[in-house]
């Protein structure tokens, strides 16, 4: 049973990338869908959002994936996959949300940005405790 917890933070890895895939493939789609060529970033307001949402992804995926393996192998694998698939899900309403309305991306970056905190603080504070 060990091993198979031990790779629920593997897996949501793996997830979290998909997601990180899906939001660069979506701006691919929308440069096609409104006109956009490279390497211009700016264009009809629904291309900006996407291509934000792109950006906003890889600023906040930087630091959740080294917390979420931090807290995984200091603390527990268990709860590490839990709060990454909080992230996932959070992430994922905020690309939806952002796309949709903008004025709407509040709750799902607030909750990954919460959760990712708590998976680096977590993560902090075993490794300190393990040096103790």
């Amino acid at each position: 049973m060990r091993a198979v917890i031990g790779t629920f933070p593997a897996l949501v890895a793996a997830l979290a990338l998909l997601l990180y895939v899906g939001v660069f493939v979506s701006v691919g789609r929308a440069r096609a869908r409104y006109g956009i060529r490279a390497p211009a970033v700016t264009g009809v307001p629904e291309f900006e959002r996407v291509f934000r949402v792109q950006q906003n992804t890889l600023e906040q995926i930087i630091w959740f994936l080294p917390s979420l393996w931090l807290f995984a192998l200091f603390a527990s694998p268990l709860w590490a996959g839990l709060l990454g698939l909080v992230w996932i899900a959070a992430r994922a309403h905020y690309a939806v949300a952002y796309c949709c309305d903008p004025e709407t991306r509040g709750p799902g970056f607030v909750i990954a940005f919460a959760s990712a905190a708590v998976l680096l603080v977590g993560a902090l504070l075993a490794i300190v405790a393990h040096l103790l």
